[in-house]
């Protein structure tokens, strides 16, 4: 293989369409777009989910319910997972660095997920009602 043998793939590359050229471009007089309307036209536009001037779907559907913005602040951890962790003493900052919750997670709760062997102490984390009695059971606490 030499430098000047070398080409793109088959397919990689393509011309580019050039429309409005004449009738023998296939794509000549309206170039593609078809006749009159807005889409036909030069800065024909209009923004997404405008339906022609009828009431928009999002507008016509019922709204229900709400999501809080806030539940991306919160985050689980299993028993399972507490398991594969060295550390005794547990707060938030050893399992942002474990990797086990988000970076941006302020509120943490264990849940009853597999069974825990070790002692942990959990500082500023919650617990489902399972997850505690787990915990406890085990010889650790919750702070």
């Amino acid at each position: 293989m030499e430098l000047n043998s070398i080409k793109p793939a088959d397919g990689a590359k393509h011309y580019k369409r050039r429309v409005g050229r004449g009738i023998g471009s296939g794509l000549g007089k309206t170039a593609g777009r078809g006749h009159k309307g807005q889409k036909s036209r030069a800065g024909g536009y209009h923004k997404v989910g405008f339906e022609g001037g009828q009431m928009p779907m999002q507008r016509r559907l019922p709204k229900r319910g709400f999501k809080s913005a806030l539940l991306k602040f919160n985050a689980e951890v299993t028993l399972d997972a507490l398991n594969s962790l060295e550390a005794g003493e547990i707060n938030i900052v050893v399992l942002k660095q474990a990797g086990l919750v988000n970076e941006i997670a302020k509120v943490v709760k264990v849940i009853q997920t597999g069974t825990v062997s070790k002692k942990f102490i959990l500082t500023g984390i919650g617990a489902t009602a399972g997850a505690k009695a787990a915990l406890l059971s085990a010889g650790g606490s919750l702070q």
